[in-house]
């Protein structure tokens, strides 16, 4: 993975807007503790359709006015129009944000008609058109193949035609395997894509939480790392120390190898993150 080497080696961070008073309050205690570790932004994740744009809106304003750090909105764009979208990027421009994750995302319950723009690959096209280089555009990728893609080499020439949209990083799916972080990357040098490809990670806290979320989003959790999880049961400390050591050894396997840093799905928690980043030696972060 030569392509990766050349890119300096850093840590970013991912959250989802709170619905509560509380969650409000706690995020904002998280994003304190967890900016000790200095990431290069913090990203907030946006609701399928556009259902959490108010909250994603207020967390991001926050983050971005009232803390040291970069904020990063995740925009989807299915079931949006090119004027919403527009009206989007104009709010985020005048917050004086950089950097957004641009994502197809999924349907809503009940919604048929997926809107003006069908594809990631079409609102990375329309932000370009409409913005030029104001935002640095992070975008999906799948180590595993996406869910949708009928084999590895659809899969690879999907995220190929974002990257020629104006993508200009990429940061991956959640994973329990280095070796397919390697493999795509390899695969991705075969077909010209030269871009920085952050590997996204995420915290092994609860079992059950974890398998439901992998089923969804298309996510492998090796057999042996499922066996293993389910025989703590209901010990939960055992769980947390073990999911510590795993994910802790893959993500410094991973920058080792050259990945140009970490993406940590944080899920609103302090300690799993910290307790994982606190041991990783990074390379000219």
């Amino acid at each position: 993975m030569n392509s990766q080497k050349k890119y300096p080696q850093k840590l970013s961070l991912e959250f989802f807007p709170p619905r509560t008073p509380a969650g409000v309050d706690k995020l904002k205690t998280v994003i304190t503790e967890l900016g000790g570790m200095a990431p290069e932004y913090m990203s907030v994740t946006y609701g399928a359709g556009g259902t959490t744009q108010e909250k994603t809106l207020e967390t991001v304003s926050y983050i971005q006015q009232h803390t040291p750090f970069d904020a990063a909105p995740h925009l989807t764009c299915i079931g949006a129009t090119h004027e919403s979208v527009l009206e989007l990027l104009n709010t985020y421009e005048a917050l004086g944000i950089k950097r957004i994750v641009a994502l197809r995302g999924d349907l809503p319950s009940g919604m048929m008609d997926p809107g003006e723009f069908k594809y990631a690959s079409d609102l990375i096209a329309f932000i370009k058109q409409e913005k030029g280089d104001t935002f640095h555009l992070e975008v999906a990728a799948y180590p595993e193949t996406h869910p949708q893609a009928r084999n590895c080499e659809v899969g690879i020439k999907w995220f190929k035609h974002k990257v020629e949209q104006g993508a200009d990083s990429a940061i991956t799916q959640y994973f329990y395997n280095v070796d397919s972080y390697l493999y795509f990357i390899d695969n991705c040098e075969r077909h010209g894509i030269d871009l920085p490809i952050i590997p996204g990670v995420m915290p092994i806290t609860n079992y059950e939480n974890l398998v439901r979320f992998s089923a969804g989003c298309g996510a492998e959790v090796p057999r042996w790392l499922k066996c293993r999880l389910e025989s703590f049961e209901d010990d939960k400390e055992s769980l947390l120390a073990f999911g510590q050591d795993v994910v802790t050894e893959m993500c410094q396997r991973l920058l080792d190898a050259g990945a140009p840093g970490i993406h940590f799905y944080s899920m609103n928690q302090t300690q799993p993150t910290l307790d994982i980043a606190k041991s990783l030696t990074f390379k000219n972060a």
